[in-house]
């Protein structure tokens, strides 16, 4: 046996040799040999190897073991970083600085999992090397809401979302833009596209006008809430910013709220487009957008024609409109529909 297994399986970790440390070190814990540093290495090790499942398995144990040590609070965190179980490891880094407030590695793991939920403020927060203000300073910075932290939210708001949006939102915008279809387009048969379809209320909005009905979001939770609808034929977790296909009618129902700089999504639609666009938007005036204090982005009317025209899109229609309220008052917005230019 190596004189020091540890320091052997770190360095082959380093080396980029972490699936031949994992099985090194897995042969030393099932001849007996080892304890619990030796189990955290192996949980790092198949993590580094790309098996985030066994990692996970290995921490988990680790953890029902030694409850009380902060070191496998940590470990347990990032094994369940790597597997993308966001809450969970938040809360096993938290639980980590309960059981040691000095340690650097659960707030630097603490950090590293607010950034992938798009929470650059509250990584801040936690820990504040080099790579964390940069990732955060960036996504501070950029002109949408990061993808992260939208599907980390309405993960969260799945469970309650109808009744949080109806009951206390007053939420109408799937209303808002059916009224505008009824009085511009007004066809039936149509192939619809739902963009950010949520748990399906805007898919309800439109079904009875759609030959065929796909939704797309970034959120799974929300994907699955809307798959037990059974109101679409298709649906996907995906970016709106990448769309495929060939439709009749787009709908963004309270979803560019999400996104400051809108030209991606309207070059994405303007490729897949045979008819018409709807969407809904919280206003601002004067030019451009801006991020509202609830970090949802506002719109102008000017801004939306420039960034239509430019990616080859008519307004066919823009009427003022109040997609939800806020804390009882009436937010205002736009409802938009727009068109293929012609010629």
């Amino acid at each position: 046996m190596q004189a020091d297994p540890i320091a052997h399986a770190d360095d082959l970790i380093e080396a980029g040799r972490a699936a031949e440390a994992a099985s090194f070190l897995n042969g030393l814990l099932e001849a007996g040999r080892g304890g619990l540093l030796m189990r955290l290495t192996l949980a790092r090790a198949l993590s580094a190897a790309g098996d985030v499942q066994a990692a996970l398995m290995v921490a988990r144990e680790a953890a029902s073991l030694h409850p009380d040590v902060a070191v496998v609070a940590v470990a347990l965190g990032e094994a369940m970083l790597a597997a993308d179980l966001l809450p969970t490891a938040i809360g096993e880094f938290q639980r980590a600085l309960r059981r040691d407030p000095d340690s650097d590695a659960a707030r630097r793991g603490l950090a590293l999992a607010w950034l992938e939920a798009g929470e650059p403020d509250k990584a801040l927060e936690a820990f504040d090397d080099d790579e964390i203000v940069a990732r955060a300073q960036a996504m501070k910075a950029a002109p949408r809401s990061n993808a992260n932290y939208v599907r980390h939210l309405f993960d969260q708001f799945s469970t309650d979302y109808d009744a949080r949006m109806i009951g206390q939102l007053g939420y109408r915008a799937p209303q808002v833009l059916r009224e505008l279809f009824d009085l511009t387009i007004a066809r039936d048969g149509l192939i619809v596209l739902d963009l950010g379809c949520g748990t399906g209320l805007s898919g309800l909005a439109f079904r009875d006008v759609a030959a065929r009905l796909d939704g797309i979001d970034l959120s799974p939770a929300m994907i699955e809430k809307a798959r037990a609808r059974g109101i679409y034929d298709g649906l996907i977790v995906g970016d709106i910013e990448k769309l495929d296909g060939r439709y009749d009618l787009i709908v963004a129902v309270d979803t560019l709220v999400y996104l400051g700089d809108l030209a991606a999504v309207f070059a994405s639609v303007a490729k897949c487009l045979a008819g018409n666009f709807l969407f809904t938007v919280e206003s601002k005036d004067g030019e451009s957008f801006e991020l509202g204090p609830k970090r949802r982005w506002r719109h102008s009317e000017a801004y939306l024609r420039e960034a239509a025209d430019k990616a080859g899109l008519e307004v066919a229609s823009l009427v003022t409109c109040s997609p939800r309220s806020e804390a009882g008052q009436p937010v205002p917005g736009f409802a938009v529909s727009l068109a293929g230019k012609v010629g």
